[in-house]
């Protein structure tokens, strides 16, 4: 019989975030997978925790996963942790658990804490909807595709930064989208937390003269109703009507919903439209 992995979320920063849950859990196991070992008996050590540790981290996943499958097919439950945060979630973690799946070996993931949220919830920024992308890539051409993917979502938009990499994202975001409004979320749950809504501009000149010191979240503003409406508007206004249906029509809408679509965006009877349509 195998044994299960256990994905254990570990504290973002105050220690006394983790849940009984998890000490119950990393007590029972036989083997704990930190992506940095030194920093988990950081951990192990507060909480009086002595157990076998190895190591799991995005350099060596693919094949420590292989040895943690033949460790759990040996019926050994193993917890996997990262350094802060849910494995899995901008951590290694998702390699083993493909493999779980594949291999049909039970696993268990806790909830815990996550520094997605609980920026989220501080930016006072809309939280019904939002879009997480982790750390932006270091490649440009990359990076410029995430931005090209969530530009003109509304939804407030997630990610994580690094101290020394600040100042040029910031200024790649105000030149790709504009200056929104962003919350810097730093030292989440630390004795130094702090948390900075201002506008992308603002953050700019603000960080220009105050060196930016540990991890980063940045939560940003979507782009509003009222800013696509105006694109949208923008796009047709120097159009005549019939030049307006013959727009949609080329995006593959019929005649029919093409005239609709011109009456609500221009806010005139239907009637109107039509008379447009009839030749096309």
């Amino acid at each position: 019989m195998s044994g299960k992995l256990y994905v254990v979320p570990t504290p973002i920063g105050n220690l006394k975030d983790i849940t009984l849950r998890a000490l119950e859990v990393l007590q029972a196991v036989d083997i704990i997978a930190a992506e940095d070992t030194r920093q988990s008996l950081k951990l192990l050590n507060h909480f009086n925790i002595k157990k076998p540790l190895i190591s799991y981290h995005k350099f060596n996943e693919n094949i420590k996963s292989d040895n943690i499958i033949e460790s759990l097919m040996r019926g050994k439950n193993i917890a996997l942790v990262s350094d802060a945060g849910t494995p899995g979630i901008s951590d290694p973690g998702s390699v083993i658990i493909k493999r779980c799946i594949q291999e049909n070996i039970p696993f268990e993931v806790l909830t815990g804490a996550t520094a997605v949220t609980t920026a989220l919830v501080y930016s006072g920024l809309d939280t019904t909807k939002f879009l997480f992308r982790g750390f932006l890539p270091r490649d440009n051409k990359d990076k410029k595709q995430v931005i090209e993917d969530v530009k003109n979502r509304p939804e407030t938009l997630v990610f994580y930064e690094a101290p020394h990499r600040l100042q040029k994202t910031l200024e790649f975001l105000l030149e790709n989208l504009g200056d929104r409004n962003i919350a810097l979320c730093r030292e989440l749950t630390k004795l130094h937390e702090e948390i900075i809504r201002i506008s992308l501009k603002e953050a700019i000149e603000y960080y220009t003269s105050n060196a930016p010191k540990g991890e980063f979240v940045l939560v940003i503003e979507g782009k509003s109703n009222e800013e696509i409406k105006r694109e949208i508007e923008a796009a047709w206004q120097e159009l005549t009507i019939e030049e307006h249906i013959k727009k949609y029509m080329s995006e593959g809408y019929n005649k029919k919903d093409s005239v609709k679509m011109v009456t609500k965006d221009r806010g005139i009877s239907k009637s109107e439209v039509y008379k447009y349509s009839i030749n096309l």
